[in-house]
């Protein structure tokens, strides 16, 4: 059930609808230059408190080619991994950027201990983070809420399932959601680069400034009566997603036009919130009549 733990001091919460109750590593070893080198003095990175390291290939592909990543600093690949790097096409859009050649191992204690980095490691802020009314203009398609999901691996997936199925933004709080890298990034395999990210001091008014839009909130929750099938209407949808703990909490819950549930005849009724949301999405994503007035 969801918990009691959001403020909301400015607006009351109120129901719409008759279903809604939110080692900085030391380089070393060699070098092969390509583009213009954006290192510091002594072969250091600039000083960039907000840079963070995403490893793997599909990440660091993802991440090169994003324009909205300004802030790329330092870029390790294994000898051969960066052959088939998008370099001329990161150069083209401005983003020069050096290649470091290390050793696996030498990447190895630039990434945390376990991270499979297969090869390629990027050091680069995040991306800047997308407008709620420019992304949610004009009302159409799917976006996805997070509530509380604290998990970076969960995040990550539910960012890939989010591209995989065309959603227009993922919807995160700003103070409880982990950063768009590590392994989150290397869970999303790419997907933070190509899903924007939308983040909110307080989702419930996030809620509200959609529904002005005219955006319509699912909640998904457990108790529900109603069938996830059935409260799809045609229209631009928010899917909104709880933490496994928790659930929805109370004011987020509140902020939801119709609380639904995927039915789970098999009696397990237990699903982590990645693959709950994939199956919400494939569900959304399902071409629909619109009801009229909508």
């Amino acid at each position: 059930m969801a918990s009691h733990g959001e403020r909301n001091d400015r607006r009351p919460p109120h129901f719409r609808g008759a279903g809604g109750p939110r080692d900085r590593g030391k380089p070393a070893g060699t070098s092969a230059a390509r583009g213009s080198d954006l290192r510091g003095p002594g072969g250091r990175a600039p000083d960039s408190p907000d840079a963070e390291w995403i490893w793997g290939r599909h990440p660091v592909e993802a991440a090169l080619c994003n324009p909205a990543r300004t802030g790329l600093r330092r870029l390790v690949a294994a000898p051969g991994k960066a052959d088939s790097l998008p370099i001329d096409q990161m150069t083209q859009a401005g983003q020069a950027l050096r290649v470091e050649v290390l050793e696996p191992a030498q990447i190895d204690r630039l990434t945390p201990s376990g991270a499979v980095h297969q090869g390629l490691a990027l050091l680069a802020e995040p991306p800047e983070p997308a407008d709620l009314e420019t992304i949610a203009t004009p009302a159409k398609g799917l976006i996805v809420l997070l509530d509380s999901v604290a998990d970076p691996q969960n995040v990550g997936a539910v960012f890939r399932s989010a591209a995989a199925f065309g959603a227009r933004a993922v919807i995160l709080q700003a103070r409880r959601a982990p950063p768009l890298s590590g392994a989150l990034a290397k869970a999303a395999a790419g997907a933070v680069d190509k899903v924007p990210c939308v983040r909110v001091v307080n989702l419930s008014r996030a809620l509200d400034q959609l529904a002005d839009l005219g955006w319509r909130a699912i909640g998904l929750d457990a108790q529900a009566q109603t069938p996830l099938e059935a409260a799809f209407d045609g229209g631009a949808v928010v899917l909104v997603m709880g933490s496994e703990g928790e659930g929805l909490r109370r004011l987020v819950s509140e902020h939801c036009d119709v609380l639904a549930k995927i039915p789970m005849p098999g009696g397990f009724e237990s699903l982590n919130v990645a693959t709950a949301t994939a199956i919400a999405l494939y569900e959304a994503a399902k071409p629909r009549a619109t009801t009229p007035g909508r």
